[in-house]
């Protein structure tokens, strides 16, 4: 008999496949959809059989509310994760820039040591009420 794995450690057993093709356990979002659509398809199926007693009907009905709970629910989650995925990305980026930038010239945040940037001394260029 096999031992069981840590709780820390990868399972390197047989993962879930539903229809022999879409892995439920490393596919983001699929879990919860099929979940959702196999919810939504006793409600679906359970509803509709005791709204009109007609068993047939109500599997058809079950069915389609499992597709299309299923699809709801998994076009929902992959837009909120693609959503995650950007703004996760442009954290990223913004963390490098700021120790890549931080105490530099290029530093947005670093203010000059003068109010104006300059020694103090204007020109006449910069001082539009001034004439010759």
């Amino acid at each position: 008999m096999a031992a069981a794995p840590e709780p820390g450690e990868p399972a390197k057993g047989k993962t879930f496949k539903l229809l022999g093709i879409l892995d439920v356990e490393n596919i983001p979002c699929a879990r919860d959809s099929v979940l959702y659509g196999s919810l939504g398809s006793a409600v679906a199926g359970l509803g509709h059989f005791l709204l009109t007693s007609r068993i047939r009907r109500s599997c058809d009905v079950g069915v389609g509310g499992f597709i299309l709970v299923t699809l709801g629910c998994w076009f929902h989650c992959r837009y909120n994760y693609a959503k995650l995925r950007i703004q996760e990305r442009m954290a990223r980026e913004g963390i490098k820039n700021k120790i890549l930038y931080e105490s530099t010239h290029l530093d947005p945040q670093r203010k000059p040591a003068n109010g104006n940037g300059g020694s103090g001394v204007t020109s006449s260029t910069e001082n539009p009420a001034t004439t010759h």
